[in-house]
């Protein structure tokens, strides 16, 4: 049965369905339920796999990344900070166990990313991202065995990245999305297939030195939209899901206090460039309920915030929550990170997270540690979360191996 619960939660995920509700209420500002009060409107996409933060470092930060020193897996949060990578050649690997608080031993997510310097001016990236779902039993409506399937999700990620100047860099990632939920199953008459996709991220960093410690500082500022690509569906139905793009802007600080020690601050704020949820119905102040004319207003096959091509959803991402600017503020989620190197060979992180109750309510601290040894590197988090709010990644320990190239060849520079 928890197996069970695992698939409907994801697919609750991945098909953007409605809570349960009695409508919106312009002077509230959101959706209410029957008691009168606010219900959360949270942005749903397909493949929500893809936004899971993937490695155990920035994990470690509060899930901040956009403006970390360049290292693998940099590809998923801000691939040209690899432009300004310092070895040759690296190598990662990541395992996040998932949903491990519901005895749950077959969830997971893996993470393989590398990446190789061309030359002073290019580097290569790559990123195999998949995640497993375990082995579920499907029933049908009445319950009865359906057969056993095992959902996973994958992606192949390829990017270029290039310095365009001594403190700039930009990078271009492709990507391949395939995702099989519930292949093979039928519901009602309709037949669940597996999903593909195409998407691209595009991101740049500027690097700016300082001489704010003793020896030295370094600013860092980074911006990436991820994720643009193709809608998805499983059913073949002419209304599809969005992919979930995302809008990071990220700000670094190194200080080098000596040759010893450094410490480094990040920041980062994200925003889905997904459609805002709109309610089919509105309320008003005595409780009646009417149609919402902003819902489906050409009376097609499906409400027309999910009839967007990719490129007008994006654009209107900005400005289409329907209680407004205020509520737009709500979608922006927010980390913080700190990270402490000792002669770059023990490292001590730690960083919170923050998402807007309405929104999805995700918060959380984490901490985590670092400890490199010649060719290898191997870094540690841990999320404990701040509120009521149930977290995949409660008391779960995940891990990351890095493998330096540059180290087992004896070249430093």
């Amino acid at each position: 049965m928890k197996k069970t619960l695992t698939l409907l939660v994801f697919a609750l995920l991945a098909i953007n369905t409605n809570q349960a509700q009695i409508g919106f209420n312009p002077e509230s500002g959101c959706i209410l339920d029957s008691d009168g009060n606010c219900l959360p409107s949270t942005i749903l996409s397909a493949v929500p796999f893809l936004r899971i933060i993937p490695d155990a470092r920035g994990g470690a930060m509060g899930d901040a990344g956009i403006a970390a020193s360049a290292d693998p897996n940099a590809i998923h949060y801000n691939s040209s900070r690899l432009a300004f990578a310092e070895k040759d050649a690296s190598f990662s690997a990541t395992y996040t166990p998932w949903l491990r608080n519901l005895g749950l031993n077959d969830v997971f997510l893996t993470y393989l990313t590398g990446y190789k310097k061309v030359d002073d001016l290019q580097t290569i990236g790559f990123g195999l991202r998949f995640f497993s779902l375990g082995e579920i039993n499907f029933t049908d409506n009445d319950g009865n065995p359906a057969g056993t399937g095992q959902p996973r999700e994958l992606e192949f990620a390829v990017s270029y990245n290039r310095k365009l100047s001594e403190n700039f860099s930009a990078g271009l990632t492709a990507k391949y999305i395939y995702s099989n939920l519930a292949s093979g199953q039928r519901v009602g008459n309709t037949d669940i297939n597996s999903a593909n996709a195409f998407a691209a991220d595009l991101s740049l960093t500027y690097k700016k030195k300082g001489n704010l410690a003793a020896n030295g500082s370094l600013w860092t500022f980074g911006a990436a939209v991820t994720n643009l690509g193709s809608k998805i569906t499983y059913t073949g139905n002419v209304i599809k899901d969005f992919l979930p793009a995302n809008l990071g802007l990220g700000a670094g600080l190194q200080l080098n206090f000596d040759e010893y020690n450094s410490m480094t601050f990040l920041f980062d704020i994200n925003k889905l460039l997904v459609p805002s949820p709109i309610s089919p119905t509105l309320v008003d102040e005595f409780g009646v309920t009417s149609d919402n004319p902003d819902y489906d207003a050409g009376g097609e096959v499906g409400p027309d915030y999910k009839e967007q091509s990719m490129f007008s959803a994006v654009v209107n991402s900005f400005g289409d929550a329907p209680g407004g600017f205020s509520e737009e503020l709500k979608e922006y989620t927010m980390s913080f990170g700190m990270e402490y190197w000792y002669s770059g060979q023990f490292a001590v992180r730690a960083g919170y997270y923050y998402e807007n109750p309405l929104k999805g309510d995700r918060q959380f601290i984490t901490v985590g540690a670092g400890l490199k040894y010649n060719v290898f590197q191997i870094d540690l988090s841990y999320l404990v979360p701040t509120n009521n709010r149930r977290n995949p990644l409660d008391n779960t320990l995940r891990f990351t191996l890095q493998f330096d190239f540059a180290a087992l060849t004896g070249d430093q520079s």
